[in-house]
């Protein structure tokens, strides 16, 4: 049996593949540099012979999307949609990472797998689209919304902080968007326990699940969690409202994810993010 991963240079997709190797797994990783996933016959030919696909690959720059909407839905809806027709054709089951941002982010409950969606953003609009792309072309698939991503590589908030934590005395953090930080080795081991349960005989279980880690906080709490992490001398942390620092991209002040379905189907429970900061800050 074998594992095909598209969008191996991610922070996701490098994990998963370290991940996998290290457990010996007969594995192909994929970086966007040797498959463009828009490519139908590079993708055909990158899914062959493979049992499951877990496609990593994204286009994450949220704000860059307002003004490059035709790159964000090539990478992000329209790619989805081709891996999912390649897998239906060579037989294989498709895990396909989406994202807390197609939801509008109102009220104060977890969302839902089954609530409806209405994203802010090109971006949160382009994996909107992507989810439909797979829901159309493949019935054995599994759509993982997850939130807030961080790891030791690429960029994410963590990252961020650290560096500006070291050229700056204070830093101004947005207090009133909530979500649940998730670390992407946490991703790549829920994908890979999804796997072993989705490729056992009669399984019947696919769909759309949600995957964050816990407890819920806000930027500016996570923020607070890294230099108490790090240590040593930090920058004063001043909480402001998102309309404080206005950006490109509208934001969901409410990201929290209900991560109940996935327990029941899989067996994944919700990771707790601060044990995976703590490693990763070590590394920094």
């Amino acid at each position: 049996m074998t594992l095909v991963i598209l969008g191996a240079g991610g922070q996701v997709g490098r994990e998963l593949s370290d991940l996998a190797r290290a457990r010996g797994l007969d594995m192909r990783a994929f970086a966007r540099s040797e498959v463009d996933i828009t490519d139908a016959a590079a993708v055909a030919a990158a899914v062959h012979g493979a049992d499951f696909v877990a496609n990593c690959a994204a286009y994450t720059a949220v704000d860059k999307a307002e003004t490059d909407r035709d790159q964000a839905f090539a990478v992000n809806a329209t790619g989805p949609g081709v891996i999912a027709q390649a897998c239906a054709e060579a037989g294989a089951a498709l895990l396909h990472i989406s994202t807390d941002y197609v939801f509008r982010g109102d009220g104060d409950r977890p969302w839902r797998e089954d609530d409806p969606i209405a994203p802010l953003s090109v971006y949160g609009e382009s994996k909107a689209a992507g989810e439909a792309a797979v829901r159309a072309a493949l019935p054995r698939h599994v759509i993982l919304r997850t939130a807030w991503v961080f790891a030791a590589h690429g960029h994410n908030f963590v990252r961020t902080m650290l560096r500006l934590g070291a050229e700056r005395p204070e830093l101004r953090i947005v207090a009133d968007q909530r979500g649940g930080p998730t670390a992407a080795a946490d991703i790549a081991a829920a994908i890979l326990a999804i796997r072993e349960r989705a490729l056992v005989p009669g399984f019947d279980g696919w769909g759309t699940f949600h995957f964050a880690g816990v407890p819920a906080t806000t930027w500016h709490g996570f923020a607070a969690a890294i230099f108490a992490e790090k240590g040593g001398a930090a920058p004063v942390l001043h909480a402001i409202a998102t309309s404080d620092y206005p950006t490109p991209a509208r934001r969901p002040s409410n990201s929290v994810l209900d991560c109940g379905k996935i327990g029941r189907v899989f067996g994944v429970a919700q990771p707790d993010w601060r044990r995976a900061l703590s490693a990763m800050v070590r590394t920094q």
